[in-house]
């Protein structure tokens, strides 16, 4: 057990108990899977998510506070690493205890109104309050599908969250991951909308699988192209040398 202190609260890193029974809340909207499942799968893709890496969607992470369990459960997390057996961590994660406080969660808005900005400092605290104050979570986006809206927040040197400004191509630095994070238009799984992206630091976008997919098969199908238009030039000299009383060798 590692034990800290911030604002009125004693924050002990400890095992969540094997028969505590965790909340079983369904996520607000139909949006919010695809969107959590994109984000990881590119990173995935292009090895940006090392083996004892954790890419979570609405997992538990956990912290005691003043003897009482909290557990917050975000749309999307990002853990560098875990020091434990992943086995220890399949029901939820405690940081400190077990690997690395994570870098970056992502709240999408829901439809429960105030929840990603709740500062409520008192038991049982608020989402901004537990990722700035107890987790100390470096990076917290909220995304809005439906508009594209997208707030960064970045941890300062006071230990609050400061909003940040996007740069030139409009996204925003995770430095910790080495990557940068913006707003991408367009459809995935039949759903046409605002996403969530990666972009790596030569500022080319992580793809997806169907993505690499459809570039395979446009490459197969130039190729297949300048095929057919060799197999015709060849038969057009071949008809050319025969014009010209030359039987040319095949």
């Amino acid at each position: 057990m590692i034990v800290t202190v911030t604002q009125d609260y004693q924050i002990t890193w400890e095992k969540l108990p094997d028969d505590y029974v965790l909340p079983d809340q369904p996520v607000d909207n139909i949006n919010q899977p695809p969107l959590a499942a994109a984000l990881t799968e590119s990173l995935e893709i292009f090895g940006r998510l090392p083996e004892n890496a954790i890419a979570s969607t609405n997992y538990g992470i956990c912290a005691t506070l003043n003897g009482k369990i909290v557990i917050k459960a975000p749309d999307w997390a990002y853990v560098p690493s875990i020091r434990v057996a992943r086995e220890e961590v399949k029901r939820s994660y405690t940081p400190q205890l077990q690997g690395d406080i994570p870098v970056i969660v992502i709240e999408f808005i829901s439809d429960t109104d105030g929840t990603e900005y709740s500062i409520k400092p008192t038991y049982p605290p608020g989402k901004w309050f537990f990722y700035e104050r107890i987790l100390k979570v470096a990076n917290y986006l909220i995304f809005e599908p439906d508009s594209g809206s997208l707030e960064a927040y970045r941890l300062d040197d006071t230990g609050q969250y400061s909003l940040q400004t996007a740069d030139e191509n409009n996204r925003y630095q995770i430095a910790e991951m080495n990557l940068y994070l913006g707003v991408w238009q367009g459809t995935r799984e039949n759903r046409t909308g605002y996403w969530l992206r990666w972009w790596d630091e030569h500022g080319q976008l992580l793809l997806w699988g169907s993505e690499l997919a459809e570039q395979e098969r446009q490459r197969a199908e130039q190729e297949r192209q300048r095929a057919e238009q060799e197999r015709q030039r060849a038969e057009r000299l071949i008809a050319q040398l025969r014009a010209a009383g030359i039987e040319p060798e095949v």
